[in-house]
Order: C-alpha cells, then sequence, then structure tokens
C-alpha cells in the first residue's frame, strides 16, 4: 500500500513536470516562429543578427533626426513668429487711420519696426531696428513701443 501510493505521488510529479516542460517548450516554438516568420531557410542567429544590425540603423537614423529638429528648432527661433500692426492718425488734418507701425519680432524680441505715416502731401516711411524688445540705434515711439507690445502678446 505504502508502496502504491509513494508510486502514484512519484507518478504524478513527473507528470506535472512534463506538463511545465511541454508548456516551455510550445512557448518557445511558439516565439521562434514569430522570430522567423515570413523568413525562408534562415537560421534564428540569421535572423536575430539582422534585426541587431537594421536596429543599429534605426538608431543612427532616430539620432540624425533628432540633431536635424534640433537644428531647425534653433534656427526657427531666429524667423518672424511675432507680428504686430498698429493704425493710428498722427495728424487732425487728414481722416481716418491710414498710418501704421508693423513689427516683425523674431522669438527673441529682435526685429523690426516699420512705420508709415500718412498725410496730405504723401506718405512718409521709417524703419527702426529692434534687438531684444528695444529700439538698437533709435529711440521708440510710444506708438512703436504699443505695436512692440502688440506683437509680444499675438505670438
Amino acid at each position: 500500500m505504502m508502496q502504491s501510493l509513494l508510486f502514484l505521488f512519484l507518478f504524478l510529479g513527473v507528470l506535472i513536470w512534463l506538463i511545465v516542460l511541454t508548456f516551455f517548450l510550445l512557448r518557445t516554438a511558439r516565439n521562434y516562429s514569430v522570430f522567423t516568420e515570413g523568413v525562408r531557410k534562415k537560421t534564428l542567429e540569421e535572423v536575430l543578427t539582422n534585426m541587431v544590425k537594421e536596429q543599429k540603423l534605426a538608431k543612427k537614423d532616430i539620432a540624425f533626426l533628432n540633431t536635424r529638429c534640433d537644428n531647425i528648432e534653433k534656427d526657427g527661433l531666429l524667423h518672424i513668429q511675432k507680428i504686430g500692426l498698429l493704425r493710428f492718425n498722427p495728424f487732425k488734418d487728414t481722416g481716418g487711420d491710414q498710418s501704421f507701425i508693423l513689427s516683425l519680432l523674431n522669438h527673441h524680441d529682435t526685429g523690426v519696426v516699420i512705420t508709415a505715416l500718412y498725410s496730405r502731401s504723401g506718405t512718409r516711411w521709417y524703419a527702426k531696428k529692434v534687438v531684444n524688445g528695444k529700439g538698437h540705434e533709435h529711440e521708440l515711439s510710444e506708438d512703436e513701443k504699443k505695436s512692440l507690445s502688440i506683437a509680444k502678446t499675438h505670438e
């Protein structure tokens, strides 16, 4: 009786062990077929070597694209990003707000302010360089400062 019980436990233990081994073997076979799917007459080593090569190429491509993207973003900071337009009437003898100030600034608030003053005798144009939000070589008028303020708030 004791021997048959011992034999039964041993048999059940071996059976459970075989079931566990079968499960892992089937899972490994399934993973192998996933790796080698669509590949004819290649070993797993060849497939994995090819995957490593492709991964290295992908890493190089991603590094190149990251560098290029950083350069584009850096260059983009220098392009016109902020625009301010202010129409006004500087002279009482003319009708309407036909004069204007146009502010064109980059990300660093550097650019140009263009002023057009309309009068009955003609239109006069002025341009002033702006660096870091302030007039560089010439002082800005109050209206030009308003135009800069409009540009800064409409990014």
